[in-house]
């Protein structure tokens, strides 16, 4: 008889087969008559107190004052503080909320929030609302229940939160209760960072700063702020939920720990930019205009490679604001797929034999100035004047230096248990840290780099199509290489290699870090040269020559999947960290420590909070895997086998008493018992590891050296026995969602 895991199994499969769309609504209303809808721009952060709602509601000091700490990054002024909670609180609660949360991002990865109703009394004990300016610039809440690396013990329990004033507070709706989000960032009692917003803030300051001193030195002296631009493109799967809720491997780890290849995966190529099916397209779609309402500026969606992987992507913002962008993108898909019956999954790699999910960060620089004709300008875009090819030039020659410098670095900041199963396999770019800059600035480069002469960055080759109906194409100076993991795609950098589940801060903040590195020590050599009596062009050439000279080993243009990249990237003396607990240890390198501590950017405290964080997390995402597996063994692919032997034994049985002669039950009940016996010697093998990796308890470090080494060879040994099962057991007696029905039966 079947099981009732499997009966549970073969309903959702039936119930599938009949499920319609939920179709999204519209301000309110359904328009699946087709009806005209309100184009986005008519709601287009409705949700969110930006700068037209403070224009029109704030009087005008307090307005310009609040500009002026966003633009400029001045301090907030606390005396208009209680200004501005006094016209927050009438705008939120004109938009129906009753409370109000800072939020802010922990070293989790995630966000945390703490409501507070704005219900208060007066001296009467009459109700009233109330929403001070203490309120708005800080709340407290318990530090000790985050992860801090040591930052904060289990008795040490006060931390703050503070207003983040560069974030436009915003307005979340769920099941129709609104409250009021306040951006901040969290630190400790000590005024430790506990977050992972302030040392991006920080790392946005120094490479501002840093960035002003070596363009004034370009004699460009208007500069008010240098800042950082950010599209973050997010992957991620939406499944059935129903069967999602039969996978515990799904729920406790985020992927499957067990899964056999289906016959058909994503070979045929015909996923990636195909149709989005009618049901995907409801969901994406509402989550798109939940997005709309926060101001998070999503423009593109698109099925990915991978079948039931899809990917939104969101216009170029400020990258303060683009990863709180991000974290909000990561939550409302979460809560809308569950509305559709659909479950979104942001883990990088879910499912074996198939792409995993990425984020790619597309980085760049640009000039505010209160001069419009340099207002906006992006220092890595080639410019068609001398000047700008030189300040070009100048600064792409600090982002490769700072990343051959910090390419460890990097590798770091993108380490986690999820992206170890992603990094190196298809459509993932590997875990050695190189720069694709394309043919034509790598002929730039080059000649720069022997001294010859050259026509300039800002010259553009017309691509003549062929074909007399289509106008001819400007061909972009620069290719795109999907398997770099850091490439120059045109006026930006793409860090491709962050994976999908990750806060984007961590990662960001330590790019900042090795670029105003190296945006200082160019400058430093650039004044050098200028005090000796060299010309402006002369010595920029002459430091941008160097430093493309001394960056040449980071720099690949071929198939960074491949092995023979492997081999040269060793020639080169590029590392390759393959495994997460040895990228880590670049945190906590002398030249990590040097660059983020004298940049004053994380304290040697808070550097080694981070890495004790990251491998704490490890250690425990591995431990969660290695649990399960064995829960999955004992109490769904053993038993499921035991059934099926018990049916080939009757049958076998009952053959032999009606004097069969040919029995083929026999060899069949032959054949899966050799599999279970194997796969019963590596659960006992499994169980007598996690015992010794249990008895490590107190050294995290030895505990994640042996989870990357043995912990994951056991957990490969027990899936392949797992998957050899599932390939000959009965299919009414499998209890798991098959790979063929959650990635193609939705």
């Amino acid at each position: 008889m079947p099981s009732t895991a499997s009966s549970s199994r073969r309903n959702v499969l039936q119930e599938l087969a009949f499920r319609a769309p939920r179709i999204a609504e519209y301000n309110g209303t359904r328009s699946s008559d087709g009806s005209a809808r309100p184009p986005t721009s008519s709601y287009f952060g409705s949700n969110i107190f930006g700068a037209r709602q403070m224009r029109d509601k704030l009087p005008r000091a307090v307005y310009e004052s609040l500009v002026r700490s966003i633009r400029q990054g001045h301090k907030l002024d606390v005396e208009v503080a209680p200004v501005l909670a006094q016209v927050m609180k009438d705008w939120a609660m004109s938009h129906g909320a009753t409370h109000f949360t800072h939020w802010f991002q922990p070293m989790t990865g995630l966000t945390a929030e703490k409501h507070d109703a704005f219900l208060s009394f007066d001296e009467d004990r009459e109700p009233m609302e109330s929403f001070t300016g203490a309120q708005l610039i800080q709340s407290e809440p318990d530090a000790s229940s985050f992860p801090s690396g040591g930052l904060r013990a289990t008795w040490e329990a006060r931390g703050y939160t503070a207003w983040n004033p560069a974030s436009p507070v915003f307005i979340v709706e769920s099941a129709g209760i609104r409250t009021l989000f306040i951006p901040s960032v969290f630190i400790g009692y000590n005024g430790e960072a506990l977050d992972e917003m302030t040392p991006l803030l920080r790392s946005s300051d120094v490479l501002s700063q840093k960035a002003i001193e070596l363009l004034e030195l370009l004699g460009e002296r208007s500069v008010q702020r240098v800042y950082t631009t950010l599209g973050v493109e997010q992957e991620y799967f939406l499944v059935d939920r129903a069967q999602y809720a039969l996978r515990p491997d799904l729920l406790m780890a985020g992927r499957t720990l067990v899964g056999a290849q289906p016959p058909r995966g994503q070979q045929l190529e015909d996923h990636y930019f195909g149709g989005i099916p009618e049901r995907i397209q409801a969901c994406i779609a509402e989550v798109e205009r939940e997005l709309y309402k926060l101001g998070v500026p999503i423009v593109t969606r698109h099925n990915e490679v991978a079948p039931s992987q899809y990917e939104m992507a969101p216009a170029f913002e400020e990258t303060d604001l683009a990863v709180d962008h991000n974290q909000i993108v990561m939550a409302i898909l979460r809560k809308v797929a569950i509305r559709h019956g659909l479950q979104a999954l942001l883990h990088e790699k879910p499912f074996a034999g198939v792409n995993g999910s990425g984020k790619h960060c597309n980085w760049s620089m640009a000039i505010a100035s209160d001069r419009p004709e340099v207002d906006g300008v992006n220092l890595l875009k080639p410019g068609r004047t001398p000047h700008q090819n030189l300040r070009f030039l100048i600064f792409l020659a600090a982002v490769l230096k700072g990343v051959h410098k910090h390419n460890g670095l990097l590798r770091a900041a993108i380490a986690t248990s999820g992206n170890e199963h992603r990094l190196g396999a298809g459509e993932a770019p590997p875990a050695i840290i190189s720069v694709f800059m394309g043919s034509m600035l790598t002929e730039m480069i080059e000649a720069i780099a022997e001294g010859k002469a050259t026509n300039g960055s800002g010259t553009h080759v017309m691509l003549k199509l062929g074909v007399a109906r289509l106008p001819e194409v400007e061909q972009d100076n620069t290719d795109r290489n999907r398997t770099s993991p850091f490439a120059f795609t045109g006026q930006k950098f793409e860090f491709r290699a962050v994976g999908a589940s990750a806060s984007v801060a961590f990662p960001i903040t330590l790019l900042n870090a090795a670029v105003a590195e190296a945006i200082d020590e160019l400058k430093a050599q650039l004044r050098d040269a200028l005090e000796g009596g060299a010309r402006v062009d002369d010595a920029v050439l002459a430091v941008a020559r160097r430093a493309f000279q001394e960056t040449a080993a980071i720099r690949y243009e071929g198939n960074n999947y491949s092995a023979d990249w492997v081999e040269e990237a060793a020639r080169r003396g590029l590392p390759n960290r393959p495994r997460a607990p040895e990228a880590l240890d670049e945190l906590i390198t002398e030249s990590s420590r040097a660059t983020l501590t004298s940049l004053g950017i994380l304290t040697d405290r808070e550097l080694q909070a981070r890495y004790h964080v990251r491998i704490e997390r490890y250690v425990m995402d591995m431990m969660i895997e290695m649990h399960m597996i064995e829960q999955l063994v004992d109490t769904m692919i053993l038993p499921a086998s035991y059934s099926y032997l018990g049916m080939l034994a009757n049958g076998a049985a009952q053959a032999r008493a009606a004097g069969i002669v040919v029995i083929p039950q026999l060899a069949a009940a032959n054949q899966i018992g050799a599999l279970v016996e194997t796969l019963q010697a590596r659960r006992a093998e499994h169980a007598a590891l996690l015992g010794e990796i249990d008895a490590l308890h107190g050294d995290e470090y030895a505990q994640a050296c042996r989870l990357t080494g043995d912990g994951a060879e056991s957990l490969r040994r027990l899936r392949e026995s797992c998957d050899a099962i599932e390939m000959v057991i009965a299919d009414e007696l499998w209890p798991l969602p098959k790979y063929r029905e959650m990635l193609f039966a939705v």
